[in-house]
């Protein structure tokens, strides 16, 4: 685990995150605390205070003498995080600047449309579709803000994963990440907003669609 300036607790969320995103992790599996803590290099206190803030998020639930487990895989929570970070990134848009958004608007475009397959396996869509968002919101200027949507997306990575699989191919629409470039690049933020939030949303059904067939499928989010 690369060494940050960062709090020791918020390393170990991050790399529990990323390990639970991979799939090291199944639902319900007691965390072994003490292997856990010799694996990372770090002693209880900081791994437990780590424990406790996932728990505080819902991924993670505790009972007395069962100790830490991640919580099961549910169509609902899934669709409450993309809620959740559909809005984050719609606030971390507008609160970048207007010219700083034109600028990088171009190369948004040209990324997009370089990737412009209506199908592919999931790793590589996620790989791209990070990229693509992390440079669309590197002009916002609240770390915190964007710290918290990268620790989500670790969450819905976990889902996406375990419910699709690596190397299945998803479909995707190609031209969702255009529409956003092409509003930004006429200075439509507004505009744009409207367009990411389409493209979580349609993101979101496809997910979905992978879940057990018994479970209730929630609806789309809204486009505003």
């Amino acid at each position: 685990m690369p060494i940050e300036h960062r709090p020791l607790r918020e390393q170990i969320k991050d790399e529990l995150l990323l390990r639970l995103s991979r799939g090291e992790f199944t639902a319900d599996e007691p965390l072994n605390e003490s292997q856990l803590s010799t694996e990372l290099g770090v002693s209880r206190t900081p791994l437990r205070e780590a424990l406790i803030a996932l728990e505080r998020e819902g991924i993670i639930r505790s009972e007395r003498g069962k100790g830490f487990r991640f919580a099961p895989l549910s169509s609902k929570e899934f669709r409450d995080l993309t809620t959740i970070v559909s809005e984050m990134e719609s606030l971390a848009l507008r609160l970048s600047g207007a010219d700083f958004l034109k600028s990088i608007a171009p190369h948004l475009l040209d990324e997009a449309r370089a990737f412009s397959d209506p199908q592919a396996p999931l790793n590589v869509i996620e790989r791209y579709d990070d990229a693509w968002h992390d440079l669309m919101l590197s002009g916002c200027p609240n770390e915190r803000l964007l710290d918290l949507i990268a620790s989500l997306k670790l969450t819905m990575h976990r889902y996406e994963r375990v419910v699709v699989g690596d190397q299945e191919v998803l479909e995707r629409s190609a031209e969702e990440h255009e529409q956003i470039a092409e509003r930004l690049l006429n200075g439509d933020v507004d505009g744009a907003v409207t367009a990411l939030k389409r493209n979580w949303t349609s993101g979101m059904d496809r997910i979905l669609e992978r879940f057990a067939p018994t479970e209730a499928r929630p609806p789309g989010l809204e486009a505003g």
